[in-house]
């Protein structure tokens, strides 16, 4: 079998244009990606310059297959149609390991034909290190390297305003691209870094916010050896990834033009503020998931896939989202129910095993932040409660019992909700307290909820009712009685 590399597999080739920084399965499909389409349909012509961020030999270099690999792409399209695509990525021409070819790396700057950076280095990956050093080669932290490498541009072109970069950070925290700048400026400083640095900065580079959001599954280990066998040759940096994605990106309305965007339609939207869209994904994909979790476990489940195929609980979950989320949310109704129909689609996915009890992880820090305030919302707009979103919550209660039938439920959360929940389960099946005053321990519990849920009117009662029907009658039985009744 041909190992995958440029002689054997002869293709386009493309100038550096582009920065990325990480090499990880998620830009690989994602980003790199995107700009593979992009290069293959219009004249963007751009190709990528991976600098792997940390100090690492594992996974081995990008360089092996010199910047070649394929992604796997698989859901359900539009249509419900289960979909498969295999792309051969060109868009990718070497990496760079800044730790050990930092000559290489600062020569980037160097090079006019570069504007635009991207990153994802992780949640941590945008902090600050007071002990990085101008003439560390290099610093450690990513937004040290970064400033590094942008003084390096600026000297050189000798703070030209036409040299300046698109800076556009993937890393999953608010307002990312404001973060990178704020830390970017704050270098400037601790360096003591030329005040016509810091204009030029401000003035002549731009830095985006963003939202990304596509599921990657990465290297297929357990599938990897028949798909090498399909594709006709080894790939070791092989890539899976969902059908869906959304790029959604904070910044002037020429990037359009930048990225040629007006030559071909990808779903990558330019726009003044990401926080309507991040509201809308928080409250609906990850807002569904929340409330799915709890009531398919207890329901005798243990995946999302398999929870979509089960009548009840799929009725269920787009019930609450249709009836009771998106109808809360600021966008135009018809994003909202085609971004609410691509969820549904993302949950079936027969391609993606997600265990629910993953989902499970800090659950009442999720209930608080992805489902609450729709629940808050709803009853101001109506005047009443959500049924669903109530039931979410009264199914979440349950749930930290801590137990299914005799299966023992392993519970992950803040130390405080597991003891607390101990303690008042414990009274409640002791005889100690009563049901309705376990569930208005839990709602009084102000510094968490950040607000005051026993002053929402009947909320208390409500939760207790469905509590106490899950309790007595299952979850199945409860879920007919309180969401399916007036059916």
């Amino acid at each position: 079998m041909q190992n995958l590399n440029r002689r054997n597999f002869p293709g386009p080739q493309y100038p550096d244009k582009i920065i990325q920084f990480g090499e990880g399965n998620f830009l690989r499909a994602f980003i790199d990606w995107q700009i593979d389409l992009l290069n293959e349909s219009t004249d963007l012509n751009a190709g990528v310059v991976v600098v792997r961020p940390i100090d690492s030999d594992f996974p081995p270099s990008l360089d092996t297959q010199e910047g070649l690999y394929t992604t796997i792409i698989r859901g359900l399209n539009e249509q419900g149609d289960t979909v498969r695509e295999t792309r051969l990525i060109r868009s990718v021409n070497r990496e760079l390991n800044v730790y050990q070819q930092f000559d290489e790396y600062l020569a980037l700057a160097q090079d006019e034909n570069i504007r635009i950076v991207f990153s994802n280095t992780t949640e941590a990956g945008i902090s600050f290190n007071p002990d990085d050093k101008l003439d560390d080669a290099p610093p450690a932290s990513y937004p040290a390297k970064l400033t590094r490498l942008l003084y390096e541009r600026f000297t050189h072109f000798n703070g030209a305003t036409d040299k300046g970069w698109i800076l556009i950070p993937c890393e999953l925290i608010d307002y990312n691209g404001d973060a990178l700048r704020e830390l970017v400026l704050r270098y400037a400083t601790l360096w003591q870094l030329p005040a016509a640095f810091v204009i030029w900065l401000e003035q002549h580079n731009t830095f985006c916010s963003t939202l990304v959001d596509r599921i990657v599954t990465g290297y297929p280990r357990n599938e990897v050896d028949a798909l090498q066998q399909e594709l006709g040759y080894q790939d070791t940096f092989l890539d899976t990834a969902e059908y869906f994605y959304l790029f959604v990106i904070q910044g002037p309305r020429w990037l359009e033009q930048t990225l040629c965007l007006d030559k071909l339609k990808l779903n990558i939207l330019i726009v003044d503020d990401i926080k309507p869209y991040k509201e809308r994904k928080v409250a609906i994909l990850n807002g569904a998931h929340t409330a799915l979790v709890p009531v398919a476990y207890l329901a005798g489940l243990d995946y999302v896939g398999q929870a979509m195929d089960d009548q009840q609980i799929s009725r269920f979950v787009e019930q609450t989202i249709f009836n009771e989320i998106v109808p809360v949310l600021s966008l135009p109704k018809d994003e909202l129910n085609s971004f609410a129909h691509a969820v549904i689609s993302r949950f079936r996915n027969p391609f993606i095993q997600h265990q629910l009890l993953s989902i499970s992880l800090n659950g009442m820090t999720k209930y608080r932040t992805r489902i609450l305030p729709q629940l808050v919302a709803y009853q101001h707009q109506y005047g009443k409660l959500p049924m669903h979103l109530t039931f979410a919550l009264a199914a979440l209660i349950a749930f930290y019992q801590g137990k299914r039938g005799e299966e023992v439920t392993p519970l992950q959360d803040d130390e405080i909700w597991l003891t607390r929940y101990a303690k008042l389960w414990a009274q409640q099946q002791a005889g100690e307290i009563s049901l309705m005053a376990l569930v208005n321990d839990v709602l009084s519990q102000a510094a968490h909820w950040e607000q005051d849920l026993i002053a929402i009117p009947g909320l208390v009662s409500l939760v207790t009712e469905q509590l106490r029907a899950i309790q007595e009658n299952g979850m199945r039985a409860a879920l007919n009685q309180y969401c399916f009744a007036n059916e």
